[in-house]
């Protein structure tokens, strides 16, 4: 269970990279004003929830990926020993989405809803930035547990093989 977590929580913080990637591409194409992880950490933080804050930037990117490599783990163990297809990787982080910016965050008064969003462009934006998410964490899922799969047959191999040696040979042992 702990190496499901911890693949689970490095294949979305890497998944979390490349969501950000899409984000900061439609922030500097002008479709969403700023990063919605730093209006998060924004409303959190003491004072005005809707002024600047120093240290925001980071503390948000910091905030996003934390939450990015738990939902992974989260992932990894709602899907142990199913096959992390990318269509419910899409699927999961598309229902985060929606949890999100159609509930909590709305709900906190920190943006309004997607449906209602006066920046047109963040919905579509943080949707395909979350579609890049699913399918990047349901591709490293299973990366991961292949290689860990695999590491796992060849140490029961070497063991075998141990075995064999010292069944055959007992002077060995």
């Amino acid at each position: 269970m702990i190496r499901q977590l911890a693949g689970g929580a490095a294949a979305g913080a890497l998944s979390t990279a490349t969501m950000s990637a899409v984000m900061l591409a439609g922030q500097k194409a002008g479709l969403m004003p700023g990063q919605p992880p730093k209006h998060i950490v924004r409303a959190a933080l003491p004072g005005h929830r809707h002024r600047p804050k120093r240290g925001e930037k980071v503390l948000g990117a910091a905030a996003h990926l934390g939450f990015g490599a738990a939902s992974g783990a989260a992932f990894a163990l709602l899907t142990r020993g199913r096959r992390s297809g990318v269509p419910l990787g899409v699927g999961y982080a598309l229902l985060i989405w929606l949890a999100a910016y159609e509930g909590w965050v709305p709900a906190l008064n920190i943006l309004p809803p997607a449906s209602r969003d006066p920046a047109p462009g963040r919905p579509v934006v943080m949707a395909v930035a979350h579609v890049v998410y699913g399918t990047t964490l349901a591709l490293a899922v299973r990366a991961m547990r292949g290689t860990g799969e695999r590491h796992d047959q060849r140490e029961e191999s070497h063991r075998r093989r141990a075995d064999t040696r010292s069944a055959v040979n007992p002077v060995s042992r």
